[in-house]
């Protein structure tokens, strides 16, 4: 009897902890389940409310609960047993940032990619035109030779641009330059410029100017008018025009020059003021083709091709051009645009010839003339340039063997 109080005034504390207010259904549901904890229901009457049992310590059963789950050695709770016929659910864990050492790399690896494929598509988008010579041709050398030409080409030029370049409209295509680049395998890069009115043996056309070859026979021919006359064999030509040259200049941004004095020329549209300037392409196309009114003739307007095919190149070459896209860009297209290269000039063999003109324009590279004897000679042909045969034997010679020694020699 003592017990059953006991349990009675439980009740009443539970009902009065919770709240003692129930509804009809709760007072005449006979078929609730029994709660773990309550006392017996005593037959015809309502089952009490489930009220969660107090806990005391002669309430709490013996031994180790079982109705939580465990927790592991680590502090966890257990994994979820798998659903049935699967793998159990990865719990969806912290989003990791990259790393900022693969953001690094795969820069480097978009932009060796774009290093790569510009100039792939200017290759392209260049003309090529014929010019592996006929007939029998010099042993080939050591290292690279290639045939670098400055045309007079206007046939992409309209009326308007060719009076704004002041190119004339003579009928017919000739080279107002001419130039080697000989890259050793190793050693200083060579640049040669062969003077357009250098006497020489035409291949069956007797003597003549040398840029008559061309005027004659087109690439081929001065391409086996030059080797006849060195005895090197080239391995490429490349061609550039009027307009070609412009563009070239303006997308490297234009040239700076300084002159001691004035320098005016009506032929060649030139009026430059002395001092340092800079020039862009329209401008610096009348500097390179003036000579009427240079001391030095043919001879001074070598140099200053030189000097303005330098300067573009080191542009083209910096760092600056690497790392802006926009700039490679603009450059790539440019050359593209403006270059036209033999049909026997392969890939590998233009980039040799980048990589020798990068050579030229360093501190070590050597930039000259064609030794000669006498640079306004009478001939048949008219005033023409004399090569100087002894001096021009032991060049060539010795550039075959892949010794640019004599050539440096020479240069000073």
């Amino acid at each position: 009897m003592a017990e059953r109080r006991d349990d009675e005034s439980r009740q009443e504390d539970l009902d009065w902890l919770y709240g003692d207010e129930e509804t009809e259904a709760e007072k005449t549901r006979v078929d609730s389940p029994p709660v773990r904890g309550s006392s017996r229901r005593r037959p015809g009457t309502a089952s009490p409310k489930a009220y969660p049992p107090l806990r005391t310590s002669q309430s709490r059963p013996a031994g180790p609960r079982t109705d939580r789950p465990r927790r592991t050695a680590g502090g966890g709770r257990p994994p979820a047993s798998p659903p049935p016929g699967g793998r159990p659910p990865r719990r969806p864990g912290p989003r990791r940032r990259p790393r900022v050492g693969r953001i690094i790399v795969r820069l480097l690896v978009l932009w060796l990619v774009w290093l790569l494929v510009v100039p792939v598509i200017a290759l392209v988008r260049s003309d090529t035109v014929k010019a592996t010579p006929d007939g029998d041709r010099p042993a080939q050398q050591p290292g690279t030779a290639t045939l670098m030409v400055g045309s007079d080409r206007r046939d992409d030029l309209t009326e308007a641009e060719q009076r704004k370049l002041g190119t004339g409209t003579e009928a017919g295509t000739r080279t107002d330059t001419m130039l080697i680049l000989y890259t050793p395998p190793s050693g200083s890069s060579v640049l040669i410029s062969l003077p357009r009115d250098s006497y020489v043996p035409i291949p069956g056309h007797g003597r003549n100017k040398l840029n008559a070859a061309y005027s004659i026979g087109g690439a081929p021919l001065l391409m086996q008018t030059v080797e006849q006359a060195t005895g090197l064999r080239m391995d490429g030509y490349l061609e550039i025009g009027f307009g070609g040259f412009v563009n070239m200049v303006d997308a490297v941004g234009g040239v700076s020059i300084c002159l001691d004095k004035p320098m005016v020329d009506k032929d060649s549209h030139t009026n430059l003021k002395a001092g340092c300037q800079d020039l862009d392409g329209i401008t610096a196309l009348g500097y390179v083709r003036m000579r009427k009114a240079d001391a030095l003739g043919d001879l001074g307007r070598v140099k200053r091709q030189q000097e303005v095919i330098g300067k573009v190149a080191k542009k083209v070459l910096t760092p600056w051009t690497l790392i802006n896209p926009v700039r490679y860009w603009k450059v790539n297209m440019a050359a593209a645009g403006a270059i036209r290269r033999g049909d026997n000039t392969s890939v590998l063999t233009m980039g040799r010839a980048g990589l020798g003109m990068l050579k030229v324009t360093g501190s070590n590279g050597i930039k000259m003339t064609v030794p000669v004897s006498d640079s306004n000679a009478y001939t048949s042909a008219g005033s023409s340039v004399l090569w100087d045969r002894t001096k021009c034997k032991e060049l060539f010679n010795a550039l075959a063997q892949g010794d640019t020694s004599v050539a440096k020699q020479y240069a000073k």
